[in-house]
This record gives C-alpha cells, sequence and structure tokens, in this order.
C-alpha cells in the first residue's frame, strides 16, 4: 500500500526531511503553536500528526483562550457545592446525585458556526453530539433543550436558517424518541449571519452506571463503533468554530457532518446493553475533532499508551488520507475500551443492533500515542500534549471605553405611556414582538412528550421529567440569558442569567441542584469582548458560590461575530432541580377561577435594558436590574416549600417583558381571566414593565391563603395580595383595575400571530 501513496508521510520521513513546507496556517494553527509543536515532538510533524494537532489545539476543542478564566468555577467550589456532586468539570458532562439511588447528568453545548453553514444539518448533529456526550457516560437520554438566537425576525437570512435549524432540532431529536422540554427563541441583530444554535441534553443512570472516559489496563483492545467514517464534516466544527466569519466574500464552508438518528438511535440502545453487561473499561463519543478527540483523549486520561491501526477504521469513502479519517467528524461514532475476555460478547451485541464495530487498537505501557497506517507509523505523540496541555493564551483584556457611555444611555429618558388607554396598547404591541410571542410555530415541530415521561414542557418556565414512575421522583431544567444584559454589565448580566434559571427550576416546585453553561461570545483577539467574557465568567462562578450549586461542565463557544460585528455577550445558564413527587409539581398558567394572585418579590423602575425598550424604542443603555441572589435563593425556597405543601396552584417568573407579560402568560396557558389591582405607591407603567430580578406571580386557593402568606411573612420577604383569577373559557379578560380591560381572545390572536404571519 505504501507504494500506492507515495506521499505517505510517516514518523520516519518526518525525521529525516526537517524542512518540508507544511500548511500548518492552513490549518489554523499560529507561527508559534506550529513552533511548539516542533518542540514536543523533537522533529517536524507528520501530516497525520499536524491534522491532530490543529483540530485539537483548535478554540473549540482547547479552550485555549477561555481557560485562564475558566478555572475559578473549580477554584470557587464550596463543601455546599459539592454536596450532591458525583462528576464534575472534565468529564463527557457532569453527574449529580437526586436521591434513591438515581443520578442524573447533563450539559449544554453549541454548534452555532455549521448551523449557519448548513441550518438543517448543524442543528440535527447538534442535538446527536450532545446526546452521545451523555450517553458517554453511562445515561440514558431522557430529554433534550435547544435555547436559539437569531437575527431580526424580519430580515432574508433569518428566513433561510431558522426553519432548517428549527427542523434539525426537531427531526434529529423526534427520530431519537426524545421529547424536546424547553429552551428559547430571542431576536437580535447582532445574530444576524450568526445564529446560535445551543443545544441540551438530560439522562438518567443509577450511581453504579457511571462510566468515565479513559483508555486503562495493558492488552485492553480500543474498539469503534458505529457508524462509518466519511468525508462529512472534516474541519467541521473544530475549525468552524475557530475562527470569525468574514462580512464580505465567499463564506468559509468545510464540511459539516450529517446526521442519521435512526443510526443513533440504534448506537444509543447498542451502548446501554453494553453497559447492561459490563463490558467497557472507558468510553468517549466522537464528536468535535473526531477520532483525533476520541484516541487523544482515553490515552492521557488512561494510565498508559495507545497503539491504533487506523487502516482498520471503516470508512465510507476509501479514498480519504489518513490525515483526513483522523480530522472528520462524522457523526453517530463511539469508542470504547474493552477487556480482550469481552470483546467477543462486545462484537455480538453490536451485531444484533446492526451497529459495526471493529478492534482499531489497544492499550499498551508506552504513555504514547501511535497510530500506523498499513504498517507505517504516521502518529507519535504524547497524548496528553495533543489532549490536555494545548496552548493557554492570557489574551488581554479591558473594559471598553465605550462601556460608560453605554451604561450612561439610560431608559429614564425614553418616552412611557401614561394612560390607560396607552399601557393597553404597549401590552398589545408587547405580547406580538418576536421575543415574546407564541413560539409554538417553533415548539409545534418538536415532541414533547414522547416516552410519556415529561411533566412539564414548552412553554412552562421549565421543562420536567419523572425518573422514577413508583416514587415520582423527577427533575426540572431551564436554559436562560439575556443578552442586553450582559452587554450593558457582563457580570450582572451572567448572574441574571443564572438568577432566572434558578427561579424558573423553583416556580415549577424543583430544588436547583447544579448548572451546565454555554458561554457564546464573539472573538477573544478583541479585548472588548475578552473583557466582557472575563466579566461574565467571573458573574458566573460568584454566583454560583453565593447560591450554593456547582457548575458541572459546559460549552464556551467564541469568535461569534461576523467581520467586526460581535453578538451580544450570552451567556446561556442551564440549570438542573429536583422534585420528589412529579405529582406536587407547580404550572405557571391559572387553573381556576376565585384564587388569589400574590405577587413575591419587590418593583423599582428598572427599564434599561428592558424588552420594552428594545420593543418600542429600540433603545439599548443604562445598567440591568439590580441582582441579589441571597433574595433570590430565599424566593427559591418559598416556592419550593409552597409546591411541596400545596400551598400555590400556579407560579410564574417575572422577566421579559415583566408582570405585564407574566399575567398574560399566566392567563392564556388555560383560558382563565384576572382582575388585578396595582399595588399603591408604584407608577403604573413601572408596575407592568419593569423586569426587577427576584419576583414570581403565584396563584394561591383561597384555603391556603393565611399559611402562604405566614410562611412568606415569617422569612420577611415582600409580597402583595394583586388580584384574582376571575372568568374562563372565551369570554374572560385580563382587568387591570383603573387602567384598562383586554379580552384574552384579543390578547391571543396579537400573541399567536407574529410568527406563522412571519414564517408563514
Amino acid at each position: 500500500m505504501t507504494e500506492l501513496r507515495p506521499h505517505l508521510d510517516t514518523v520516519e520521513t518526518a525525521t529525516t526531511t526537517p524542512d518540508h513546507e507544511q500548511p500548518w496556517s492552513d490549518l489554523g494553527l499560529k507561527p508559534d503553536e506550529y513552533t511548539e509543536i516542533r518542540e514536543i515532538l523533537g522533529r517536524r510533524p507528520t501530516s497525520s500528526e499536524l491534522a491532530m494537532y490543529s483540530v485539537m489545539w483548535s478554540e473549540h476543542c482547547s479552550y485555549k483562550s477561555s481557560k485562564v478564566h475558566l478555572k475559578q468555577f473549580g477554584e470557587k467550589v464550596t463543601d455546599e457545592m459539592r454536596e450532591h456532586l458525583m462528576v464534575g468539570i472534565g468529564e463527557n458532562a457532569g453527574v449529580v446525585d437526586i436521591g434513591d439511588g438515581y443520578a442524573v447528568t447533563f450539559k449544554i453545548e453549541s454548534h452555532n458556526h455549521p448551523s449557519y453553514v448548513e441550518p438543517y444539518q448543524g442543528a440535527a448533529t447538534g442535538v446527536g453530539g450532545i446526546v452521545r456526550d451523555i450517553l458517554a457516560m453511562g445515561a440514558r437520554p431522557v430529554a433534550v433543550m435547544d435555547p436559539l438566537r437569531f437575527g431580526p425576525l424580519d430580515a432574508p437570512d433569518t428566513h433561510r436558517v431558522l426553519p432548517g435549524i428549527v427542523a434539525g432540532v426537531g427531526g434529529y431529536g423526534n427520530c431519537l424518541g426524545l421529547p424536546n422540554i424547553g429552551g428559547e427563541a430571542v431576536f437580535d441583530a447582532t445574530y444576524a449571519g450568526n445564529p446560535l444554535v445551543n443545544a441540551l441534553c438530560v439522562g438518567v443512570m443509577r450511581h453504579e452506571q457511571i462510566h468515565l472516559a479513559k483508555a486503562s489496563g495493558a492488552g485492553n483492545q480500543v474498539i469503534l463503533y458505529g457508524a462509518r467514517t466519511g468525508g462529512d464534516g472534516i474541519g467541521g466544527v473544530s475549525v468552524l468554530a475557530s475562527e470569525t466569519f468574514e462580512s464580505t466574500g465567499p463564506a468559509k464552508r468545510p464540511s459539516v457532518q450529517v446526521g442519521d438518528p435512526f443510526q443513533e438511535k440504534l448506537l444509543i440502545e447498542c451502548t446501554l446493553e453494553i453497559f447492561a453487561e459490563e463490558l467497557v473499561v472507558g468510553i468517549q463519543d466522537l464528536g468535535g475533532a473526531g477520532l483525533s478527540c476520541a484516541t487523544s483523549e482515553l490515552a492521557s486520561a488512561g494510565d498508559g499508551g495507545m497503539h491504533v491501526w487506523l487502516d482498520r477504521v471503516p470508512l465510507r469513502d476509501s479514498t480519504l488520507a489518513p490525515e483526513e479519517i483522523l480530522m472528520s467528524e462524522s457523526q453517530e461514532r463511539m469508542m470504547a475500551v474493552v477487556e480482550p475476555a469481552n470483546v467477543a460478547r462486545f462484537l455480538e451485541i453490536c451485531e444484533k443492533w446492526d451497529v459495526e464495530a471493529t478492534v482499531v487498537g489497544e492499550v499498551d505501557e508506552s504513555s504514547r500515542l501511535t497510530i500506523e497506517w498499513h504498517g507505517e507509523t504516521v502518529v507519535d505523540v504524547p497524548p496528553r500534549s495533543v489532549a490536555h496541555d494545548g496552548p493557554t493564551y492570557h489574551r488581554p483584556y479591558a473594559r471598553p471605553e465605550w462601556q460608560d457611555r453605554l451604561q450612561d444611555d439610560t431608559a429614564a429618558a425614553l418616552a412611557r405611556p401614561s394612560t390607560g388607554d396607552e399601557l393597553r396598547a404597549t401590552v398589545l404591541a408587547m405580547v406580538a414582538s418576536p421575543n415574546l410571542c407564541d413560539k409554538s410555530w417553533i415548539t409545534d415541530q418538536y415532541d414533547r412528550y414522547v416516552q410519556g415521561n415529561t411533566v412539564l414542557a414548552q412553554p412552562e418556565d421549565s421543562g420536567m421529567v419523572r425518573v422514577d414512575a413508583e416514587s415520582g421522583l423527577g427533575v426540572a431544567v431551564s436554559t436562560d440569558a439575556n443578552g442586553r444584559f450582559a452587554m450593558l454589565d457582563p457580570y450582572a448580566g451572567a448572574q441574571l442569567a443564572l438568577a432566572e434559571a434558578y427561579r424558573n427550576v423553583a416556580t415549577s416546585g424543583a430544588r436547583p441542584l447544579a448548572i451546565s453553561d454555554c458561554l457564546n461570545f464573539g472573538s477573544p483577539e478583541d479585548p472588548d469582548v475578552m473583557w466582557q467574557f472575563a466579566e461574565a465568567t467571573r458573574g458566573l462562578a460568584d454566583g454560583c458560590q453565593t447560591l450554593g450549586i456547582p457548575v458541572t461542565g459546559g460549552n464556551v463557544s467564541l469568535y461569534n461575530q461576523t467581520g467586526q460585528t460581535a453578538i451580544l455577550p450570552t451567556p446561556v445558564v442551564a440549570v438542573l432541580g429536583v422534585i420528589d413527587d412529579v405529582a406536587r409539581r407547580t404550572p405557571s398558567g391559572f387553573v381556576e377561577e376565585g384564587q388569589q394572585i400574590y405577587l413575591l418579590g419587590a418593583t423599582a423602575d428598572e427599564l434599561s435594558g428592558s424588552e420594552w425598550a428594545h420593543v418600542v424604542h429600540a433603545h439599548l443603555g443604562g445598567l440591568p436590574p439590580r441582582v441579589d441572589l441571597a433574595a433570590e435563593k430565599e424566593l427559591a425556597d418559598i416556592l419550593v416549600n409552597a409546591s411541596r405543601d400545596g400551598l400555590v396552584d400556579a407560579a410564574h417568573d417575572l422577566s421579559d417583558g415583566g408582570l405585564a407579560q407574566a399575567l398574560v402568560e399566566s392567563c392564556l396557558r388555560n383560558d382563565i381571566g384576572a382582575r388585578v389591582w396595582l399595588p399603591d405607591g408604584v407608577d403604573a407603567f413601572v408596575s407592568l414593565f419593569s423586569e426587577s430580578a427576584g419576583r414570581v406571580i403565584v396563584a394561591v386557593p383561597r384555603s391556603e391563603e393565611v399559611r402562604f402568606t405566614d410562611m412568606c411573612a415569617a422569612r420577611g420577604f415582600p409580597h402583595a395580595r394583586i388580584g384574582v383569577t376571575d372568568g374562563s373559557g372565551p369570554d374572560a379578560v385580563l382587568d387591570v383595575q383603573g387602567q384598562f380591560t383586554l379580552p384574552l381572545a384579543e390578547v391571543r390572536a396579537a400573541w399567536t400571530a407574529t410568527l406563522p404571519d412571519a414564517l408563514g
């Protein structure tokens, strides 16, 4: 075979041709990085080694610009935060103990740039990749979520990418039989040309079923199983996500991965049966960087080395060169380390599920990762140098000189509605705005109830699934972010995202336990952007410390900008909570007439960065709402206890759009009207549209009102009765006394028309 490939670049030829020119720059490596690789190896790299280092040292895989800041998530961990943590940062996904011998693993990641290039496949394979991360931990995937960000709803490119992305998310998840229980769809001009597609997956297992990514035990066999390796995805996310899109010229288009959800479904069931028979020593999914990642990370985390026969890898394209095979990000592939005595049974299970499996390597005692191609060694590297010891950048950053001007430009001078008619018109305009309107056009494309364990799903504040049918044990998850708040103050903006997701989980009755994050920012080579990232990361780490919940893992997505236009800094935070009995859950919509509506928390004149300022005035400036995480923790405790004790029948957090939006959504959920009186001493407009944090409305049965108010009073937590649920059905209204009355039918017509009118 060697004579058929006279160009084959082996370790031997690399040693004897030190001056051979290599395309390191085309592969995204910097001059000093290429020099460092030569120093590590004591020679020039082979083309296969160069391919491996280029994808593994990319921004997407190595976190080279962000890891100096991410270490805070480990440094600021307290004993309280470790209480439920079983597996933390560094593995495929974090794992938390939820009681009764059950553990839950969850993680959120990005597939932003591939989804711009090929919307359907980019989004679909983003779902597939995060599902395999969860599977690799030993868990059965049970639910997915999808926080999405797009350019303006009326922009032509939004009409190109949005339908494909939504179809990709739904198509892949639906085929896997995984319910999509939550997420977001947010529109802003900065995401034009750079949509954000973040995907989250939740998995469930018993404590003893946890698996880790490591190649241990000399003589153990390395098995690649799943789909064949093809040319799709060469350079994929690892390269795409590591450079800024240019606003002019041809789009950078390396091959985006192509997903096959039916193959992944077989892979899931096959892997779970393999786990059940305890046949693997270590396991890793193949995602970003493909075989380069799987082989180097498994070997690096093990106690020896690994030798791989690359020519044994099953191919869809026989013309692929070794370096292309190593860089391919073809989907639906896993790699397992198996003791020799278990190999036959492993292969037997794979055959049963029609999953192709091949022994492609062996664990050895060399402390090296060596890869051969038809008898010739094409890779001989220290695995840690590829997988874990890549470059670490201390990027320069500084508070932007324009930040003060931005914060000084508050919403105070903006014209505000003052009459009842003006307030009424504003409510209708707000509920019909792209960010606040009904998202059913999107969510109806997702199966939210497959598997039969979904308890809450969109448009609830958080998604909830049952884990154990006998006890009713369940988990709730919410994802949140507000890029406008983070733009005004990235430290506070990250904490506001954390607080909102934390609050949304608590409104359902679940106790928050842990977070995963997806930190979406512009180019790290811009000191302004790097300052935003540093501040947001610091805010998130400090916030988790105050709330007492750990970051279990996540993802950083940088270079999210087109030309010089960066996206709004968008730290997406996913909070997971546990509920002892899902029968005690609290929905967000009002459920019956005659219940008392209480507003919990304090309202201030906080309109800067609000949805009102954005929709009505296209304004962004000032300071975001004040964050009080101690109050958020107290509020969450009230909500969890109230749910457990049956003191509330509905709860809805106040965030985007303020009280007006929360009332509208609570009424529309079940066509239950409300009669509301606004608190004394607070301007009606501020009462309705302020986005002060730490607030929730609840519906309290009359029989439980005294117990509920006593609980709030005993804790000294602000609470005020602001209304009563009143009327139901087609004639129900939202009556804000002394200001305006809105028939729910009129509100629903405005709320539901926006996306269908825009997208067809």
